[in-house]
This record gives structure tokens, sequence and C-alpha cells, in this order.
């Protein structure tokens, strides 16, 4: 089967967990190894500026560890920014960020901050590293993403998955058609699509359908289904659902 959609395993809340009690374990690096062997295409991993789950240590070691790509999530200030110049990951997913929150909650607006972003991205790009703000399926985000040179955009998924989960069909469908729409104009404008957020084993397939977009990233949910069924099981069946999908979308039988 021809595999054109890729899987980014988010590793955060392994830190999270080790964080809750101190110490070593459980250990990203050695979840994000888990990761690869069971079928992710890269490691993503939130450094973020109170540092609640991955830390500093944490970037280096899976630089050094993963033959995998490394998409390192972060805000657009000073400090990251040197960071990212410093480790030199594949991929920076830039993300709007506010201490409060438990987790990142809608999408960056980089057509109001695009001033201020600019300088970020031309340093990441300058620097070989690929550039992919997180941002709302929204047309005027995504022109503003093209604009300023991000070769790669990833689609906040999480309205349509929050409605999805809650039983709310017409809002899911309204959400989704936003999804595609945004995801056909990014492909128009020469970016990259990747989507994520909330994504769940019940709200992946309708997101993998699309055709535009090439890569899914996804965390919370496979590390929470772990728990039950062990990081590897998880990760497989995340895969399997994805790439049945996009075969079943293709009008071609799933291996």
């Amino acid at each position: 089967m021809r595999r054109d959609l890729r899987l980014g395993v988010n590793i955060d809340h392994v830190a999270t967990i080790r964080n809750a009690r101190g110490g070593g374990h459980p250990d990203p690096v050695r979840a994000a190894r888990l990761a690869a062997q069971a079928g992710a295409d890269s490691i993503v991993a939130h450094l973020r500026e109170d540092r609640r789950h991955i830390g500093d240590s944490d970037i280096a070691r899976l630089m050094a560890a993963i033959d995998i790509p490394l998409t390192l999530e972060m805000a657009a200030t000073g400090e990251m920014l040197a960071i990212a110049l410093r480790h030199r990951p594949h991929t920076v997913c830039l993300v709007p960020e506010r201490r409060e929150e438990r987790t990142t909650e809608g999408g960056l607006d980089v057509h109001a901050g695009r001033n201020h972003l600019a300088a970020t991205i031309d340093a990441l790009r300058g620097a070989g590293i690929e550039v992919a703000p997180f941002i709302a399926a929204d047309p005027v985000q995504l022109d503003a993403c093209r604009a300023l040179g991000a070769p790669a955009v990833e689609i906040h998924t999480g309205a349509y998955c929050e409605a999805a989960i809650e039983g709310n069909e017409r809002a899911a469908a309204a959400e989704l058609a936003r999804i595609a729409a945004a995801a056909a104009h990014g492909r128009s404008l020469g970016l990259e699509v990747h989507a994520g957020h909330g994504l769940t084993f019940d709200t992946v397939g309708q997101i993998a359908v699309i055709p535009e977009v090439v890569e899914l990233n996804i965390g919370h949910f496979l590390i929470g289904e772990a728990i039950y069924s062990g990081l590897d099981s998880s990760i497989r069946r995340m895969r399997s659902l994805m790439d049945a999908a996009r075969s079943a979308a293709r009008g071609e039988k799933s291996a």
C-alpha cells in the first residue's frame, strides 16, 4: 500500500507524567524510540516557556537519540528561537502560547502578527529548518503564511474533534468543511498542509481522507490510550486507521 500520509507523535505528556513525581521515569526519549518502531514518521515536542512537560535537556537528548525527524513546537520568542537555532530540528511549528492555558487553545494569528513573525520565520528558514505555523482553518491565515515564506502550515482540528465527540453533527460537518476548504486553499498556494489537535481513533478518519493533508500530528490521545493498551498498540492502531481511510478515499484496498 502506498503511504502518503505521515504520522507525527507528540511525546509531551510522557514528560508530564514524569514531571508529576520528578526523576527520569517515564522517559520521553524512550517513548520516542518506541513511537518510531510502531510507525511514527516524526516526533513532536512542545518546549513551553514554563517547561511544564518537555525540558531543554529532552530536546538535546531527542536530537541525539532518534533517527526520524523532530518537530519542535514553540512560541515565536527570542529564547525559543535561540534554542531552535542551536539544536536545528527538522521542523519548527510556531504556536500561540499563554501561560495559563492547559494546552494550545487555538491557531496562531499570523496575519495580525506578521511583522513580529517575519524575522523568526526568516531566521529559521535561513538555518535550514522547515517552518509550519499552527493556524485556524482560515484562508486569511493561510495567505499570511504564504506571504511570510512559510513552506508549510498545520491546521487546527480541535473544534471539529470537540463537536464530533459531543455528537453535534451539524457543527462537526461545518468544521470539517472548513478544514477541507482550508487544506485545498493551502495546497493551491504551494503550502505543505499538516493537521492536528484533539484527534482520536473516532475522528482521525475524516481528516485523513482530505487529500491535501500530508501529515497528522497526534499526542495526548495516544499517550492516554497507551495506559490501557500500550504505546505500541495505540500508535499502530492510529496508523492503521489513517492508512485505511486514505486508501478508501483513493478507492484502494487496504493492506
